[in-house]
């Protein structure tokens, strides 16, 4: 019987994070760095009280990619990621990080719900 080779794939350094060059983070695997696009002011009419719990979104939230790591390895194949630097995105939760100031969102592709077009 045949020994079954694994197929690698040779990644360029470019690849393995297409960086935002202000951005000094370089997310690995399938992760991907993500900037929150913040909702525009609200507007509030007299006389409603609005807790501050009711301002958490825990659904979905609009974001930019700023950097995106190489993909993931499935059976030794690396599967590329489906989303590009400069893209809109629609996500669920990541971690979050604040990098020179200014707040970023580190998350697993499968946790990006949808590309905006």
């Amino acid at each position: 019987m045949a020994k079954q080779k694994t197929k690698t794939k040779e990644v360029s350094k470019s690849a393995i994070a297409s960086v935002n060059r202000s951005v000094k983070v370089a997310p690995l695997g399938d992760r991907v760095l993500v900037r929150e696009l913040k909702k525009e002011g609200e507007k509030i009419v007299s006389g409603i009280i609005i807790p501050e719990s009711a301002n958490e979104d825990r659904g979905s939230r609009k974001g930019e990619v700023i950097a995106v790591g190489p993909g993931k390895y499935d059976d030794g194949v690396l599967v590329p990621m489906g989303v590009k630097v400069g893209e809109r995105v629609l996500f669920q939760w990541g971690d979050k990080l604040t990098i020179d100031g200014e707040e970023y969102e580190m998350v697993a592709e499968s946790s990006i719900l949808a590309v905006i077009k």
